[in-house]
């Protein structure tokens, strides 16, 4: 037939490969899909952030048919899909631990990209996809929170929405249009359950499909860091370092599945709260805007950038202002910077210094708490290290990510304990140490002896 598109596949398949690319699609991302022979354990939290994102949609799906976003009867709803909804409380059980999970398979996922360097050209998208995808999920989490309409859900999103009106002109403003009211109320309900529902997980499911898409078209990266199509190739111009992702992967990572799923289903019919992380006691009691809880704080997953919002008093941001200070001398006295950009990045830096004594500590702890989650979307151009993988840097570079990942642990615990003067201290020497490990990359990142990068992948077989 004329103008009808010639494929190799027959039958059913091949009807349907001529309308739309199944066989060409499949050969591309899973058959065809040439990803290096030395992945190790963690590369399976990828697959693994996927398998949640499914869980909690379907999850998710059914919650919503018994659910009612009402001040009055919220809470009710779902005390009755726990109680009287067949199966009910397994459902939301598996939500409620599939969303402290997700966290946790991200933060790994995101710290595996941090070791191997899987941030760095050409993976700069891959990576910008990911960081959006991780402020989708702290969208999602913070609008979902509210939804059980507990005394903590309900006190919590009051004192998050409430810290938008430190924003300079508009924060008042800002945090009336997000509540919808003066205060957390039905109308505030309503407008989060249209976010966590609709809005944010359309966008999430988009950034999840672009993210894959633009990891499939650069490759993968590996605890080496050597890119493999442009190392050595059969005679058919496949990769030697290489494997076909499907059915060598996917079936590699069933045992990380496997893993995975047995630890959720422990903690889901054991230990669903899990001491008060995954869903906090005040939480099984019904909001009430007359009461308000002696200790508020977030759940688990938001807690280290609490911290630091909390460690952002204002003592503390003249200690951030002297940093800016000394970061533009430094800057003008020795710096690669050539030409408008020498003169201009110390110029910013300087006005950043009186801004933060000129405008309130709130406003700059609500930046502190948005701008180490942003920082995360520069980092491809921070790292300015001669290798990728942690493997071939400098012994000393092991310790500051080693320093790095334990201070933000301590950050996260901080987070979830009532304010004190030693532990505001501790926060504000980690959120310094932070910063530091960032704004300071792109000089440690390139000193030290590197070890030398081999041609190929190390690879053993087992």
């Amino acid at each position: 037939m004329a103008g009808e598109k010639t494929v190799e596949t027959t039958g059913l398949l091949g009807w349907l490969d001529r309308r739309f690319p199944v066989t060409s699609t499949w050969k591309a991302h899973l058959s065809e899909y040439y990803a290096p022979k030395n992945f190790n354990f963690w590369y399976f939290f990828g697959s693994l952030a996927l398998l949640v994102l499914v869980l909690q949609i379907v999850t998710g799906i059914f919650l919503v048919m018994h659910y009612k976003p009402d001040a009055e009867r919220a809470f009710q709803s779902v005390e009755y899909i726990m109680r009287e909804v067949p199966w009910g409380w397994l459902v939301r059980y598996m939500h409620s631990t599939g969303a402290s999970m997700f966290f946790v398979v991200v933060y790994l996922h995101m710290l595996r990209g941090l070791l191997y360097g899987s941030y760095r050209k050409p993976r700069e998208l891959v990576w910008i996809f990911g960081v959006a995808i991780f402020l989708c999920l702290m969208a999602e989490a913070f609008f979902g929170y509210l939804l059980p309409w507990g005394q903590m859900s309900y006190w919590g999103a009051q004192v998050i929405v409430n810290l938008f009106a430190a924003i300079p002109f508009i924060g008042p403003e800002l945090s009336i249009w997000i509540r919808g009211d003066y205060v957390v109320s039905d109308a505030t309900l309503n407008r989060f359950f249209a976010f966590h529902v609709i809005a944010i997980p359309l966008v999430l499911v988009g950034l999840v499909a672009a993210h894959l898409v633009a990891l499939h078209e650069v490759g993968s990266n590996n605890p080496d860091g050597i890119e493999i199509k442009e190392g050595p190739k059969d005679k058919y111009g496949r990769p030697k370092d290489g494997i076909p992702f499907h059915p060598f992967y996917t079936v590699h990572d069933l045992v990380g599945v496997a893993g995975f799923l047995l630890v959720f289903a422990f903690i889901v019919f054991f230990a669903p709260e899990m001491g008060g992380y995954f869903l906090e006691f005040n939480n099984f009691i019904p909001a009430d805007s007359l009461k308000t809880p002696p200790h508020i704080a977030p759940v688990w997953y938001f807690t280290p950038f609490y911290s630091m919002l909390r460690a952002t008093t204002d003592e503390f941001t003249w200690v951030l202002a002297g940093a800016s200070v000394l970061g533009a001398i430094a800057l003008l006295v020795k710096s690669n910077l050539k030409g408008f950009m020498r003169i201009a990045i110390p110029a910013i830096l300087i006005i950043v210094a009186v801004l933060l004594r000129a405008i309130d500590a709130k406003f700059w702890g609500v930046v502190a708490m948005g701008g180490t989650v942003v920082i995360l979307f520069f980092l491809p151009w921070l790292d300015h290290s001669p290798v990728k993988s942690i493997r071939y840097r400098p012994t000393w570079h092991k310790w500051i990510y080693g320093i790095f990942m334990v201070n933000f642990l301590v950050l996260g615990y901080i987070g979830t304990q009532p304010p004190s003067p030693p532990l505001n201290i501790t926060s504000q020497i980690g959120t310094l140490l932070y910063l530091a490990f960032f704004f300071l990359m792109p000089v440690w990142s390139r000193l030290g002896t590197f070890k030398k990068v081999p041609d190929r992948v190390t690879f053993h077989a087992h």
